[in-house]
């Protein structure tokens, strides 16, 4: 027990004094491939005749940067949800959609209607602000059932 609490003590001076001097010490790496074409790494050299050396070094991590890489993904999740909120928000519901659906029904029965009227009357007129009866010419006829044929493409295709 006493062995394995002088073994803690030690890797803990180890590393306070990797930390204090700023600078980690790697020590060799080596790698090499077997005869079946394996590639092993090890802190041993092998003595095989593929083995190299790894040139291994590292650096403290800075604790400022970690922090503001961190924060900046935090940032950017917070921004992908907010916009992901803000789309679902503007998505109509079923019951938008089945109203929507319902007068879209409504308006293409009634531009049918209408175009049939078009279609089947003899003369067709607007009421002006009198309420009284203008006649439409032969070019506004033509016009008035180009428009209704459009609303009728309009809202009874889909």
């Amino acid at each position: 027990m006493k062995r394995h609490k002088s073994k803690t003590c030690a890797l803990i001076l180890a590393g306070l004094a990797v930390a204090v001097t700023g600078t980690v010490y790697a020590g060799e790496i080596y790698k090499w491939t077997d005869a079946d074409g394996n590639v092993h790494f090890g802190d041993r050299p092998s003595g095989a005749a593929s083995e190299e050396r790894l040139a291994i070094g590292s650096s403290p991590t800075d604790p400022d940067r970690v922090r503001a890489i961190v924060q900046a993904r935090n940032d950017a999740g917070a921004a992908r949800a907010e916009a992901q909120a803000a789309t679902k928000a503007e998505e109509p519901t079923a019951e938008e959609l089945r109203a929507a659906e319902l007068e879209r029904a409504e308006k293409c029965s009634t531009y049918k209607e209408r175009l049939q009227k078009f279609v089947t009357s003899r003369r067709l007129y607007r009421e002006d602000e009198n309420g009284e009866r203008v006649y439409l010419d032969e070019e506004e006829t033509l016009a008035a059932r180009a428009r209704v044929q459009e609303q009728v493409v309009e809202y009874c295709t889909t």
